[in-house]
């Protein structure tokens, strides 16, 4: 038989349901479009100082790989939100894509069964499930958006999304950030370095022209015109963290060219909690520190917290408990709802 020219390595290629019949099996109600628009609006002013009476705090797991977990977490969470509302704007972490350091499992659309079959068309169909279920429980919902087709297919139901550290610098990332819909956090790099950030930043809020996929799931040519809703997202790395006053400071003023007026988002997680999730209430006290004291160009904080406290390790076909992290460690909820009280009470002296 002779040597294949092309497609040598490819197993298999399995077509996807089109975007527009996905949305069709999970139709957005007019409640859940207004929340999303409604809650982008809302960041929208607080990034463009619009609204400097609030915080943005994006709370929730590190990932969801339990959905009926994810809607008990949901449930709490709301009654927060409702509570704080005049002081914080609270989105979900909703987090279903994973990209991971070598290999691993890559998060709920990738592999909704945790079992390595990798179904994607069941994890895309699951994953806009979940987030229709949490938008109806009236919490909006952020993603970190990895594979570029995905926001076709979800990111209606997104009103906050994130460009990770690992990708980062990658041109697709920030072409396809340039089109989103909706505000951008963008981490500095897993180096820690805040370059990267700023420049990917300035690169999502100008227009491109890229290959992608259509709501009919064709092939096509994106023309974007930038998305000026973008802010940068600092999350340590490289064995530092990057959150003390000096750090933001440097991060506020090298942001002021884009006109942006609270561009800082810290991430209490991850290399600034040297990946102790114990450590992630002291580094948002921290934050609210440096906000009492008159730092007004932070946006807000990221925590990710899931049920439980902690992480468990995840083999296929293991038993797992319910609303306990099988990625990174989080805090529980006791400590989610303590530390969210009190960030909004820093917020306070600010409407006063």
């Amino acid at each position: 038989m002779p040597e294949r020219i092309d497609n040598r390595n490819v197993k298999k290629m399995t077509p996807l349901i089109s975007p527009h019949a996905l949305k069709s099996r999970h139709v957005a109600s007019p409640a859940v479009a207004g929340l999303v628009l409604d809650t982008r609006h809302a960041i929208r002013d607080v990034i463009h100082g619009r609204d400097m009476q609030r915080l943005v705090a994006v709370v929730g797991p590190c990932s969801i790989h339990d959905p009926d977990a994810a809607c008990d977490y949901a449930r709490k969470l709301k009654q927060v939100a409702d509570r704080t509302s005049e002081q914080l704007v609270i989105v979900m972490r909703a987090y279903f894509e994973k990209p991971r350091t070598t290999v691993g499992w890559k998060g709920l659309i990738n592999d909704p069964y945790l079992d390595g079959s990798c179904d994607v068309a069941a994890g895309l169909d699951l994953a806009r499930g979940t987030l229709l279920r949490l938008n109806s429980l009236g919490l909006p919902c952020a993603c970190e958006m990895l594979e570029p087709v995905v926001p076709q297919y979800i990111a209606d139901l997104v009103s906050w999304a994130a460009i990770g550290a690992r990708t980062i610098e990658s041109q697709t990332h920030r072409e396809m950030a340039s089109g989103l819909s909706m505000p951008v956090g963008f981490k500095n790099g897993t180096d820690g370095s805040l370059e990267i950030a700023l420049n990917a930043m300035l690169s999502a809020g100008r227009p491109h022209s890229f290959l992608g996929i259509n709501g009919a799931g064709m092939t096509a040519i994106i023309k974007t015109s930038g998305n000026p809703d973008r802010h940068i997202v600092l999350r340590g790395g490289g064995g530092t963290t990057n959150y003390s006053p000096a750090d933001i400071r440097r991060a506020v003023a090298q942001a002021a060219d884009e006109s942006i007026v609270r561009p800082v988002m810290v991430d209490c997680s991850h290399g600034n909690a040297g990946k102790d999730h114990t450590r992630q209430g002291h580094v948002c006290r921290e934050i609210m520190r440096q906000f009492r004291d008159g730092q007004t160009g932070i946006i807000g904080v990221m925590l990710e917290s899931n049920l439980k406290p902690g992480k468990q390790t995840w083999q296929e076909g293991a038993r797992l408990q319910h609303g306990v992290s099988i990625t990174d460690a989080c805090i529980g909820w006791q400590e989610t709802e303590e530390l969210l009280y009190e960030v909004a009470e820093a917020a306070q002296p600010v409407r006063a």
